[in-house]
């Protein structure tokens, strides 16, 4: 425990005692130099009260500011030079060209799936081969195949090809027919291969370019800056993507459309071959 220095004790006394002289000498009584006395002295010290802290004042949002890329799409049109810009014009009419033959053989192959399971149900259901010919649609693989048959046997007598025996007559007729169909199902798949197979170089070329405007300006400032080469390089990579981007939709659209083409013509020579047979049989109106 601390002890009390006697000092200020000292001095109160001391004071009080210069006081009480001096208040006989004036003829003061006891009291009133008391009065006096307590007049005399400094207040004591109010401790202060701690001021209370504000409470901080709520920090402004912070808005974000969209800044342009300048090494997207926009600035690779706006700054590239007719050799950037016919390039990426020759991929996009490739892929849309590709995407369209995609969906549109779709459309065909499915409209062919159609006429094979109607033919199943109700060509072969009829009495002769002309009542079914009439069950099926109007431009249809199927009844192009039986017409044609039909049409061989029918002009066969009479004509340069009656030396050609019946048999022999109606096999090529039918094969022909199917033929057809084929090639017709064979249509822009071609395209789809070259597309399949170009593409990659298209934009290998795109990417050539850009490297070349690369170190065009490299040569140019004198110095390898990250600011002289973002932009050429950047472009040669969007050409590198987008040839890939559209090879890779063109050869795997190619290898499906082959596979259904496969399974949709053996249901056609399936039907041609049954048609043959029938026509030789002599099982015609």
């Amino acid at each position: 425990m601390s002890q009390l220095s006697p000092l200020p004790a000292l001095h109160r006394a001391r004071r009080l005692a210069a006081a009480l002289l001096a208040g006989a000498a004036l003829g003061l009584s006891l009291p009133q130099v008391a009065l006096a006395q307590a007049a005399s002295e400094p207040a004591a010290a109010v401790p202060a009260v701690p001021a209370v802290p504000e409470a901080p004042a709520p920090m402004p949002a912070v808005a974000k500011e969209s800044v342009a890329n300048p090494y997207g799409l926009q600035a690779l049109w706006q700054q590239g030079d007719f050799v950037a810009r016919g390039t990426l014009i020759i991929m996009i009419i490739m892929s849309m060209g590709s995407w369209y033959i995609i969906f549109t053989k779709l459309w065909e192959q499915r409209k062919l799936m159609k006429s094979a399971e109607a033919a199943a149900k109700s060509f072969w259901a009829t009495g002769s081969i002309k009542d079914g010919i009439s069950t099926l649609e109007e431009g249809s693989a199927f009844r192009y195949v039986a017409q044609s048959g039909v049409d061989a046997s029918a002009h066969h007598e009479g004509t340069l090809v009656e030396k050609i025996d019946l048999h022999t007559w109606v096999s090529m007729s039918v094969q022909r027919a199917m033929d057809n169909i084929n090639s017709r199902l064979q249509d822009g798949l071609a395209f789809l291969a070259t597309v399949g197979s170009t593409a990659p170089f298209v934009g290998l070329f795109g990417t050539v370019w850009g490297i070349y405007h690369a170190l065009t300006a490299i040569g140019i400032s004198g110095q390898a800056s990250i600011d002289k080469v973002a932009g050429p390089v950047g472009e040669a990579l969007i050409m590198t993507a987008f040839g890939l981007a559209v090879a890779v939709p063109a050869v795997m659209g190619y290898n499906w459309l082959i596979r259904r083409n496969k399974s949709a013509m053996e249901r056609v020579r399936a039907f041609g071959g049954d048609v043959h047979n029938v026509l030789l049989a002599g099982k015609r109106g």
